[in-house]
């Protein structure tokens, strides 16, 4: 058996390289290494995939998050919703802008924003809502739209680990995620389901007026070389980045699919196993469908009840199964955003959720001895 690893980029690579080479010394051999052809020809094939009128790619997907913040003309003080269980940088841009976040509980099936706890959550302050589409999977955004519209709130969307993910609406209709909202964010980290071989970033929105200022935004202010019409910042997709990104979305649906395929295995070995709740689909599927689109399992997420959780985490890495907790601490109990406006009753969903999750490896490369092993070894260590 080949090496567990927790994201096989070496042997995706593999796959791909004569794809990749080419286009990566396609931009060497021009030498356009700031936006050059093929952060454009990118842009433009991304919108294509996605539905979406304006891709703006930037360097990374933490500045993508607070540009799109940057974008919407947001006032310090203005209070922005996100949820309580998520990686730090939905937050941190938010104080970065000395906007006032607002965090609140996550949903204990899907892991996503709480539409009770949204509305609970606004007040005459509030101004925007930022859903994190957690894990690879959207969050209610027909229910937080119509939230935003009885309220004039702008929808921000996280979409860091769904790209390529679909959401359908009550009427059967479906939309990308990333293409709903009043505009998006999305990560191209290497460990991301499209991820290139360094960082990157995009901004999505259907929104002409909006896309316009970002645009300016990313390149220092700047529509025209040294006029300077807003205050921006330095933050663009790199041309060799952008050339590795545009030889791998064609491949973006296949990879999605390869992760459900996985997702299904791990699933059927868990099935009837007492302790362990594996990860749902939302859209009405019973589990992961053959015609499953709602889910791309960025990460496998499952949740163990009446198990030490560290020791099943000790006992995978003891038998080379590496394995993550995302994520071990609340956004609301970390030093750098705690406020004595939360209280601990607040958040019961995401303070159970940080002894419970674990996930595991989760990437295009996982074969069927691997998965079998990294089951047995789990379901070993349950059952004592």
């Amino acid at each position: 058996m080949k090496k567990i690893q927790m994201v096989d980029l070496k042997g995706q690579y593999n796959q791909i390289k004569d794809v990749v080479n080419p286009s990566i010394q396609e931009v060497i051999d021009t030498t356009s290494f700031i936006n050059g052809p093929k952060v454009h020809e990118f842009q433009k094939n991304l919108e294509q995939y996605l539905g979406v009128k304006h891709v703006i790619p930037c360097a990374n997907g933490t500045d993508a998050l607070q540009i799109a913040m940057m974008g919407l003309d947001l006032k310090p003080g203005d209070e922005v919703i996100t949820a309580d269980f998520t990686f730090a940088a939905t937050v941190e841009v938010i104080a970065l802008l000395n906007l006032t976040p607002v965090l609140v509980d996550v949903n204990p099936d899907d892991f996503n924003i709480s539409i009770e706890a949204i509305k609970k959550a606004i007040t005459p302050k509030t101004k925007a809502i930022v859903p994190v589409h957690l894990f690879g999977q959207c969050a209610n955004m027909e229910a937080i739209m119509e939230i935003a519209k009885a309220h004039n709130l702008f929808v921000i969307e996280d979409n860091a680990q769904a790209i390529g993910a679909t959401f359908t609406y009550k009427d059967g209709t479906k939309a990308k995620a990333g293409t709903i909202g009043h505009v998006a964010s999305t990560s191209f980290f290497p460990s991301k389901n499209l991820g290139c071989y360094g960082d990157g970033g995009a901004i999505f929105t259907n929104d002409d007026d909006l896309a316009h200022r970002i645009r300016g935004i990313v390149n220092h202010g700047m529509y025209k070389r040294y006029h300077h019409d807003v205050v921006g910042v330095n933050s663009r997709l790199d041309t060799i980045q952008a050339a590795v990104l545009n030889a791998k979305l064609p491949y973006l649906d296949r990879y999605n699919e390869a992760r459900r395929k996985a997702a299904r295995k791990y699933n059927e070995a868990f099935k009837g196993v007492k302790n362990i709740i594996t990860p749902i689909t939302v859209n009405g599927c019973k589990d992961i469908c053959d015609t499953c689109d709602c889910h791309v399992f960025h990460q496998y997420t499952l949740k163990v009840k009446g198990v030490d959780r560290d020791a099943l985490v000790k006992h995978l890495n003891a038998h080379d199964i590496p394995c993550g907790v995302y994520y071990p601490i609340p956004l609301h109990k970390q030093k750098a955003y705690a406020d004595a406006r939360y209280q601990e009753a607040d958040f019961p969903v995401t303070n159970q959720l940080i002894q419970e999750v674990i996930s595991l490896p989760m990437h295009t490369e996982l074969d069927d001895e691997q998965i079998a092993y990294i089951t047995s070894t789990l379901i070993n260590f349950i059952n004592g």
